[in-house]
C-alpha cells in the first residue's frame, strides 16, 4: 500500500485537507465547512480519505489550526504560523517572501527568508479584516463573499468608519436603509478589510518584496488587487492559496 502524508488544516470557518504522495506531488484537496463540531469535521475527513483508499494508519499526518487539537489520529500538531509559511513557500517556490494570510477569525502576516519563519504578527481578538468580517457583510446584503468583491469593483465615495464587526454592519443597514448603492457599499467593505491588513502589515514594513496571499479570500480578486495597490508592491495569489496551511502540514507530515 502507498504511504501518503496527510496535512488537515482545520479552521473557524473551512476544513481543508491536502495529500502528498511521497514524491511531494498533490494527489488530493478538500475544503469543506468546519461546523460546529472539529471532532466530527475530523472525522468525515478521515471517512473521505478511506473513500479515496488513503488508510490513516499507513500514512503520516500532522493537523494544525483552530481544531487541530481534535485529530485524533493526527502524529503531530504544528501551528498555523508553521504550516502557512510552509505551504507558501512550495506553492509560491521562494524561500524569501511574506505571506498574507487571511481566515475566517484572524490575519496572520508571516515574513519568511531563507526558508525560515523571520518574524510574523496577528491582529487580535476583533474579527475586522477577517474572512468572517466578510461573511457577515455580504449576509446583511444577501451576497455572496465573491460577489461582494466583485461588485465592490464598481463603486466607490463611501466609507465605513467602525472597525468593530457589529457597528460595521449597523452602518451597513444604515447606508441600504437610505439608499445607497449596493456597490458602493461592497466597495466600502472590502477597503475597510484591506485599510486593517495593510495597517497590521506595516507593523513588519511590508514594501517591495514578493508577496503573497493565503485563505478562503485570495480567490477574491478584486481584494488582493486592492491590496497590491495599497501596499505598493504586487500580492501575488495561486489557485491552491487557500490551501497553504494544509500544504504545509502535509509537508511537515512527510
Amino acid at each position: 500500500m502507498r504511504k501518503y502524508h496527510i496535512g488537515i488544516d482545520i479552521g473557524s470557518t473551512c476544513a481543508k485537507l491536502a495529500v502528498l504522495d511521497e514524491g511531494q506531488k498533490l494527489v488530493l484537496k478538500s475544503v469543506q465547512p468546519t461546523g460546529w463540531s472539529s471532532v466530527d469535521t475530523a472525522e468525515s475527513i478521515r471517512k473521505k480519505l478511506q473513500e479515496e483508499g488513503i488508510d490513516v494508519g499507513q500514512s503520516s499526518c500532522v493537523a494544525t489550526g483552530y481544531g487541530r487539537i481534535s485529530v485524533p489520529y493526527a502524529d503531530k500538531m504544528i501551528t498555523e504560523i508553521t504550516c502557512h509559511a510552509r505551504g507558501a513557500m512550495w506553492i509560491h517556490d521562494a524561500s524569501e517572501i511574506v505571506v498574507i494570510d487571511i481566515g475566517g477569525q484572524d490575519t496572520k502576516i508571516i515574513r519568511i527568508e531563507d526558508g525560515r519563519v523571520k518574524d510574523f504578527v496577528m491582529n487580535d481578538k476583533c474579527s475586522a479584516g477577517t474572512g468572517r468580517f466578510l461573511e457577515v457583510m455580504a449576509n446583511t446584503m444577501a451576497l455572496r463573499p465573491d460577489e461582494l468583491c466583485e461588485l465592490a469593483r464598481r463603486g466607490g465615495g463611501t466609507a465605513i468608519s467602525s472597525m468593530c464587526t457589529v457597528f460595521a454592519e449597523s452602518e451597513v443597514i444604515s447606508l441600504i436603509g437610505r439608499g445607497e448603492e449596493k456597490e458602493n457599499i461592497a466597495f466600502a467593505v472590502v477597503e475597510s478589510i484591506v485599510n486593517k491588513v495593510v495597517s497590521q502589515s506595516s507593523r513588519l514594513n511590508v514594501g517591495k518584496e514578493r508577496v503573497c496571499l493565503t485563505g478562503g479570500l485570495c480567490e477574491c480578486a478584486y481584494l488582493w488587487e486592492t491590496l497590491s495597490e495599497k501596499l505598493g508592491c504586487e500580492v501575488q495569489a495561486a489557485p491552491d492559496g487557500r490551501f497553504a496551511g494544509a500544504i504545509g502540514a502535509a509537508l511537515s507530515a512527510g
